[in-house]
């Protein structure tokens, strides 16, 4: 699957449940990564951050056939991160994500923040 629709995909199935903070940090630029690029965004309870993971597996899967390679996180739903091999997704909620700050951490790469459904 092509790494740009893919992530598009997966930001309109964030997008779709009131994911917000979406950033996608592309990595493609960088010699060593673990992927094309991740998509990072958050929900406000343990319920959005579940609601988002289901309906973003659900949506890609309807609009492209692509299904993830693993799913981590569910159990709690403070993290969930599913992997579709060239791009990672991380659902946070807020406390989580500060913690681990994953843009920080691969800040040489490009970042591209989205705008929230509400502010568009």
């Amino acid at each position: 699957m092509e790494t740009n629709l893919l992530i598009d995909k997966i930001i309109e199935g964030i997008q779709d449940v009131k994911g917000h903070a979406v950033k996608v940090v592309d990595l493609r630029s960088l010699t060593e990564r673990i992927a094309d690029a991740f998509v990072i965004c958050e929900g406000s309870s343990t319920t959005q951050v579940s609601a988002i993971a289901d309906n973003v597996t659900e949506y890609v899967r309807k609009e492209t056939g692509e299904k993830p390679w693993s799913v981590q996180g569910r159990e709690n739903a403070e993290w969930v991160a599913f992997d579709y091999g060239n791009v990672l997704v991380h659902v946070f909620l807020p406390e989580a994500r500060a913690f681990y700050d994953l843009e920080h951490l691969w800040a040489d790469a490009e970042i591209r923040e989205i705008k929230d459904v509400d502010d568009l």
